[in-house]
Order: structure tokens, then C-alpha cells, then sequence
């Protein structure tokens, strides 16, 4: 293949894959489409205001706004950043109905060490294989993107942010619960 022959065909699959129709890329995969049902999932997980359970699926938020949001791992300074944004707004979440939950390959037990260190009364589930982040768009391995979406009670994806900067990330989720549930 010659040159132009190579540019050509890059051309046209970047085209194909910024114009193709119904369905996101993310980095990642294909990200849940807006109005779709947000994909299931069974994790191991740990959340110190519910120290006797250890497993979650998509359900147990049922009736219940989530914010369910992908990160790439516990004690890095983003994500750090990220979790403190979303404790701080916790009670304000709560206050609407909507629970924060977060994803990541990390184990259960970094997980523990990380909610008691930082202080988190949230779920965070681990992903170790990225399964569930794969079926989100949210995998590069071997961690998850920094991805969010914000699932209604009818466990339909209402929003979702791929790329996310961590500071002043979860106002703006609050921003946006705030106005789908006046709309």
C-alpha cells in the first residue's frame, strides 16, 4: 500500500468512526446511549455505612437516582480529588434521591483502605477484570476512564460525561440531576 493509499483509508475510517450513527465511542468502547438502559452488573464492593454486604448489581438502586461513575485508581491525586467531590455533595445527592456509586480494577481491600483513608460513605466496587467497565466504554486496561452516568430510578441512562476532569466534576452531575428532575 503506498501512501496515499494509507492516507485515504485513514481518512475513511476516521470518518466512519466520527459520523457513524447511534452509538457513542469512547475511548473505551461503546459508552451506554442516552435514553438506554444502563447495562447490569454484579461487583464485589465495600461501603463503610454497610459493612455487612459485598456484593452489588444495578438493582439494589432501583427506584433510586445513581450516579455510577469509572475511575482509573484509589490514592492517585485525580481520583482523590474526584471521591471528595462526590463526598461533599453526598448529603445534596441523598436530598434528591440519587446515590453515588464508583468503579474501578481496584481490589476490594485497596477499595476498604481507601473509604477509611479518604473517608468515603459511598459504594465502590471493583473491577478487576473490566468487565462492567467494558460494557460502560469505560476500559483501557488495566483500569477504568474517568467516565460518568447518571441513571435514573428507572435504571435508564439520563446523562453521561466521558473524559471527565475531576475538579468540580460532581457539581455538575448535581447540576444536571437538578434540572432533569424539573423538567
Amino acid at each position: 500500500m503506498n501512501r496515499r493509499q494509507l492516507l485515504q483509508t485513514g481518512v475513511v475510517a476516521a470518518a466512519a468512526i466520527t459520523l457513524r450513527p447511534g452509538k457513542t465511542w469512547a475511548l473505551g468502547g461503546v459508552a451506554p446511549e442516552i435514553g438506554a438502559s444502563a447495562p447490569d452488573f454484579e461487583l464485589a464492593g465495600t461501603n463503610l455505612n454497610d459493612p455487612e454486604k459485598n456484593r452489588w448489581t444495578l438493582s439494589d438502586w432501583s427506584g433510586r437516582w445513581l450516579v455510577l461513575y469509572f475511575y482509573p485508581r484509589d490514592f492517585t491525586s485525580g481520583c482523590t480529588i474526584e471521591a471528595h467531590g462526590f463526598q461533599d455533595t453526598l448529603t445534596e445527592f441523598q436530598k434528591l434521591n440519587c446515590e453515588i456509586t464508583a468503579i474501578s480494577a481496584d481490589s476490594v481491600d485497596d477499595h476498604e483502605s481507601f473509604c477509611n483513608s479518604e473517608d468515603l460513605g459511598f459504594t465502590l466496587l471493583s473491577d478487576h477484570d473490566g468487565v462492567v467497565s467494558r460494557s460502560y466504554g469505560s476500559w483501557m486496561a488495566p483500569y477504568s476512564l474517568r467516565h460518568t452516568f447518571l441513571i435514573d430510578p428507572s435504571g435508564v441512562v439520563q446523562a453521561r460525561w466521558t473524559g471527565v476532569r475531576p475538579v468540580g466534576h460532581a457539581q455538575e452531575v448535581l447540576e444536571t440531576l437538578k434540572g432533569l428532575q424539573t423538567s
